[in-house]
């Protein structure tokens, strides 16, 4: 499925199971909501923390997708192409960034 697709299909799913979108602010929360069950797995299961019994059952790749969903929300309702803005984006950070990450040291 192309980001378009999926734009699409997210806006089809608000107009079928929604009233409307939540506002700006409101989807920029729930947002910052979603990012934050995601860190929490992350943390826990591939850092230092220890899981809690109540997380071993997270599905991190459900988190990623309410991640997803709500990034579509927010360019949906604020008339961003995310498909053009990708490849916009990857075009910029593939000549800028391709022989500072080959010269990181750090990364060797």
């Amino acid at each position: 499925m192309s980001i378009s697709n999926t734009q699409q299909a997210v806006d089809d799913w608000i107009k079928a199971h929604g009233v409307r979108y939540f506002n700006e602010l409101t989807n920029m929360a729930q947002l910052t909501e979603e990012v934050g069950e995601v860190a929490r797995i992350i943390a826990r299961r591939y850092g230092e923390q220890s899981e809690k019994e109540s997380d071993k059952n997270k599905d991190l790749g459900e988190e990623l997708a309410d991640v997803l969903f709500v990034v579509l929300c927010l360019a949906n309702q604020t008339g961003v192409n995310l498909e053009e803005a990708f490849k916009k984006k990857l075009a910029i950070k593939t000549e800028r960034d391709h022989d500072r990450h080959h010269n990181n040291k750090k990364l060797q």
